[in-house]
């Protein structure tokens, strides 16, 4: 049976789309590809004829799921400093975000293994964190503040989510996203 083009496309978009919840929920080197496969509906054999590999699969979820973040990001509807960055903290440091890896950020999730796979997965992750880097500079006005409000929000959640006392967790959200404004609100005056 033949499929159209847009068929094959809009599949693979699924299965990244359901690996993506899988590798940020499960860890993706702990996850083999009959598990991605079976979670997305599809039989190991149809793998193969959407990526070459395990890490090919890996390198299209690192892009897919850092290009999701730089649309939250772009979404942002503030223009001003202040409100821009309250948006953002109130946003990703939220309790959903740690008790829902899969539906959050793949940052906190993934970052650990990718700084373990090949050069060419670290590359497609550089290169779009460096999308998202450039759009928190353009906000932020300085490319240190925008590395250090990324790295902010990416290691509050990751420790939060290996504490397992709710009331901790809440604590450290709420110490950075206090830390961060006043901080970043000092720098808007």
């Amino acid at each position: 049976m033949r499929y159209k083009p847009e068929y094959k496309q809009q599949k693979r978009q699924e299965l990244l789309h359901i690996s993506g919840q899988l590798a940020k929920q499960n860890g993706f080197a702990a996850t083999g590809v009959d598990s991605f496969m079976k979670a997305a509906g599809v039989t190991s054999g149809a793998f193969y004829s959407h990526f070459s590999s395990k890490q090919d699969l890996f390198k299209a979820l690192i892009e897919t799921e850092l290009q999701h973040s730089f649309a939250h990001w772009e979404n942002n509807p503030h223009q001003t400093l202040a409100e821009w960055v309250d948006f953002e903290l109130d946003r990703y440091l939220t309790p959903s975000h740690l008790k829902h890896a899969d539906q959050g950020c793949v940052l906190p999730a993934l970052a650990s293994e990718v700084a373990r796979a090949n050069d060419d997965i670290k590359y497609t992750y550089q290169q779009e964190l460096l999308r998202g880097h450039a759009l928190f500079t353009q906000h932020l006005g300085c490319p240190d503040k925008a590395w250090a409000m990324l790295c902010q929000l990416v290691g509050a959640i990751l420790i939060a989510r290996a504490i397992p006392d709710p009331s901790l967790q809440q604590q450290i959200l709420q110490a950075n996203k206090t830390m961060m404004r006043n901080y970043l609100h000092h720098l808007a005056q």
